[in-house]
């Protein structure tokens, strides 16, 4: 169903959002456009619709249980979050997480990013993938599909290594650990991946998918401006993995961004990315200016 934002938000009371405009400031993603009106209009019915699918999904369980002749154990419901490079996906991700969070239901959310299940810089050049990183490819599709299938079996503790944007790279040693959500948000770039014939991919744990869309040129253009934003903020710091792209002349920094959109980022999504859009259960149409214009909802 193709549906205009008046049509997706027509439907809910616009009753004020549980979020305060700080709270959504510091949400966003760098570079991203989002505010108040953005929450009511699009995020809180979005938050309705997994409402209705996590009830239905624990009545479906109760009967089943009944069938089977006992209760099921209870297991997360998990929504997976797709799209580009600096299309959105993280804000789309936190901002989920702190709504359901907040909701009258109280729900325990865990949001986990793909990004901890790239493989070790040193293991990407050992292959030849550095300028790969991001492709299907570049990840351990293996370890992030079990990390997915124990959190839904309902295991109490499960972990996922941990990335860092600042070293750009696996931080050695340090997990990130769900313990048993109610409600499991993966976020990435990949994650709607048709798995390798006759293997079970990540995707095929999720109750809800999401996918950010919006035009390809629009999205470059996205890039490029938060790669200048983080040539003045992030970049600075003597650690970061791009502190030489914060000393050379803007320029300059921006043919190295150009360069990387044209080899990598931009040939992941329009050969690997984009075409998962139509298996998301929800795609969310991004105009220039960040805001969500109209949404395409599967159907039951």
């Amino acid at each position: 169903m193709d549906l205009s934002r008046a049509d997706w938000s027509r439907p809910r009371d616009r009753s004020a959002s549980p979020l305060s405009a700080e709270q959504v400031e510091r949400l966003r993603g760098l570079g991203d456009v989002i505010d108040l009106t953005e929450v009511r209009d699009v995020y809180l019915p979005l938050c309705d619709l997994l409402r209705l699918h996590i009830d239905a999904a624990r009545q479906l369980r109760a009967r089943v249980g009944g069938f089977l002749g006992g209760p099921q154990p209870p297991t997360p419901f998990v929504v997976g979050i797709a799209g580009s490079v600096a299309v959105g996906k993280s804000t789309v991700a936190r901002l989920l997480r702190a709504l359901l969070a907040q909701g009258p239901e109280e729900y325990r959310v865990a949001l986990v990013p793909t990004d901890g299940f790239l493989l070790p810089n040193a293991e990407l050049e050992r292959r030849g993938l550095m300028r790969r990183k991001g492709f299907p490819e570049s990840y351990d599709r293996r370890a992030l599909t079990r990390f997915v299938a124990e959190v839904k079996s309902g295991r109490p503790e499960v972990s996922a290594p941990v990335y860092s944007h600042l070293v750009y790279d696996i931080v050695p040693g340090e997990r990130e650990t769900v313990e048993r959500p109610d409600i499991l948000i993966l976020e990435g770039l990949n994650v709607l991946q048709q798995p390798p014939h006759g293997r079970v991919g990540v995707a095929d744990y999720f109750d809800f998918s999401v996918y950010v869309d919006a035009r390809v040129g629009d999205i470059e253009s996205w890039y490029l401006e938060r790669f200048l934003a983080l040539r003045a903020t992030a970049f600075q710091d003597p650690l970061s993995f791009f502190r030489k792209y914060a000393e050379i002349s803007e320029e300059a920094a921006l043919d190295f961004a150009r360069n990387i959109w044209r080899e990598v980022n931009g040939p992941n999504l329009v050969d690997n990315i984009a075409p998962t859009r139509g298996r998301a259960s929800l795609v969310l149409r991004k105009g220039p200016d960040h805001k969500v214009q109209g949404l395409r909802l599967r159907k039951l």
